[in-house]
């Protein structure tokens, strides 16, 4: 027992059970006992023979993560404090909407890439998620949100998932498939800081899902303050890959631009966000900053925040804003789990 079965696609399940010279159409029966009734043991599976349910305890295991810690915020938002195997914690989000759930899920534990506004490299980076712990971290989060279905996934918790592609890429495949979590890739969110090489990528898989990259300056001097990634790949190169990614999927992408008072959000930068951005089949998504304590960071005060917006808005930007949501939480990426091994120490 050394697998997770959610580490398997429907058609390398089938194949496995190929291999045992048991009916393909089982493997259906297991997807749907394990995603639709979301079973925790393979002998809750009671259409399935004995003797299939023994092989697959001794090959697969079916529970990676554990929850920790649950806090709920005054404003609906529920942050989920998830334990893995090696002890390690990662966090996941339910934001809850009018008329949707969105799913915020981690790709890593921790993160390489220390953006100067995250508190998700804190800690530091420990290592990748496995397929299945991406896909439990969705299970955990239908569960926790009740009455409340689940509708869309973001890819915006910790760590960068373009960094850990391809058990990404074969979560997203998971959770979009009918057999498995049934969740229209067009509401599956991957948001990067700009791994110039993964959006490549992306764009060659055929997948409708959306692309939000975190950009959050408008030019090298100051990207490379916030975002060390920008050293490796500067604005020019990224917005020329967005380009090409346009092209070639005819998919909008999203920018998200966090606010932060004295670094980015004067007018002048407004200007040089519209200008880099002129000619893209794009969105900018505002935020303002999470007050982070250890990281001494701010949002600009609201007359600051609009003017911002206004500039962009009367240049034909396409403009959304994003509300803080469980601030009275620590609901920001690496946050609780920050806080929480603070604890620890």
């Amino acid at each position: 027992m050394d697998k997770n079965i959610k580490e398997l696609t429907l058609d390398e399940l089938k194949q496995k059970l190929a291999d045992w010279k048991e009916p393909l159409f089982r493997a259906a029966q297991i997807f749907s006992w394990i995603y639709k009734r979301r079973i925790q043991d393979f002998d809750e599976m009671n259409n399935i023979p004995l003797s299939l349910r023994k092989q697959l305890k001794k090959n697969f295991s079916l529970t990676e993560i554990k929850p920790k810690e649950v806090l709920t915020s005054s404003d609906g938002t529920s942050k989920l404090l998830l334990q893995l195997k090696d002890n390690h914690c990662i966090e996941s989000v339910i934001i809850p909407a009018q008329s949707r759930v969105t799913g915020c899920i981690s790709s890593q534990v921790g993160c390489k890439f220390a953006c100067r506004f995250c508190a998700s490299g804190l800690s530091g980076f420990e290592r990748d998620l496995t397929t299945a712990e991406i896909i439990e971290q969705v299970l955990f989060i239908k569960q926790y949100a009740g009455a409340n279905i689940l509708t869309h996934i973001v890819f915006m918790g910790m760590g960068e998932p373009l960094d850990n592609y391809d058990s990404v890429l074969k979560a997203i495949r998971i959770i979009n498939s009918p057999e498995g979590l049934t969740i229209g890739a067009r509401r599956i969110t991957i948001s990067t800081c700009g791994i110039i090489p993964g959006i490549k990528r992306l764009s060659d898989e055929g997948l409708q899902v959306e692309l939000s990259i975190s950009l959050h300056a408008a030019d090298d001097t100051t990207r490379n303050y916030l975002m060390p990634v920008n050293k490796k790949y500067p604005l020019k190169e990224l917005l020329a890959t967005c380009h090409e990614y346009f092209k070639k999927t005819n998919r909008q992408i999203t920018f998200e631009y966090i606010l932060i008072k004295d670094l980015n959000s004067d007018l002048q930068n407004a200007v040089k966000l519209s200008t880099i951005v002129q000619g893209l089949n794009c969105k900018i998504n505002l935020i303002p900053c999470n007050y982070i304590k250890e990281l001494n960071l701010e949002p600009p005060n609201k007359i600051e925040f609009l003017q911002f917006k206004d500039y962009l808005v009367k240049n034909g930007v396409h403009v959304t804003v994003r509300q803080p949501r469980g601030e009275d939480i620590h609901s920001a990426c690496g946050q609780l789990r920050l806080h929480y091994e603070k604890k620890l120490k």
